[in-house]
């Protein structure tokens, strides 16, 4: 490994960002590091067509606002995301669309591949129902909880990813959640992540 190589993988994102508005080929490093979390994310919020369209818009258009990104920040993860969700609400056709797909087959375009047939078989009348709840629900709510779930953040990045208070944060995602088990007699398949909080 050279020490080029080195250095970035040991650096944190800021420094990496940083050291990329020098040399630009460095914010590569970011991309290598959070494009597959990203990508899942979009995958699972658009369908596999779109998603690699979104994922390239939103690195490109981090690598154009590197120099405003703040360095006290040590993890990308949240601006990435942000800058992913509002990509996505440009796609929300096609997020409903997905929903709506996901609401009538039960094919979830991230796990079905990797689900044994047993399970796929039971997952899907669950993953149905919470196709036609999810997009029943606000952007704006739709987005805090999937950002919590789907994107493994805890409610400070995503507070951050989406610009808001933590607090808002937090209320759509009790909101979104009490919709959802409303909707869905009282279960909540989103709730495994729901006192997660990553940095």
């Amino acid at each position: 490994m050279s020490e080029t190589s080195r250095t970035a993988t040991e650096a944190d994102d800021a420094s990496v960002i940083e050291r990329s508005r020098r040399e630009p080929e460095v914010f590569a490093e970011v991309f290598r590091r959070h494009a597959p979390d990203i990508k899942r994310y979009v995958t699972r919020r658009l369908g596999a067509d779109a998603a690699e369209d979104v994922v390239a818009e939103t690195f490109l258009a981090a690598f154009r606002q590197r120099d405003r990104y703040d360095l006290t920040r040590s993890s990308a993860r949240p601006w990435l995301y942000g800058i992913a969700t509002n990509r996505i609400g440009r796609h929300q056709r096609t997020e409903v669309r997905q929903l709506r797909a996901l609401d009538r087959t039960g094919v979830d375009p991230v796990t079905d591949p990797f689900t044994r047939s047993d399970e796929r078989v039971a997952a899907v009348a669950v993953r149905r129902r919470l196709a036609a709840a999810l997009r029943r629900l606000p952007a704006g709510h739709r987005d805090a909880l999937l950002l919590v779930t789907w994107g493994e953040l805890g409610y400070q990045e995503a507070a951050q990813a989406l610009g808001v208070p933590i607090g808002t944060v937090r209320s759509r995602v009790n909101r979104a959640r009490k919709k959802l088990r409303a909707e869905l007699g009282g279960v909540d398949p989103t709730s495994v992540s729901e006192e997660v909080e990553h940095g």
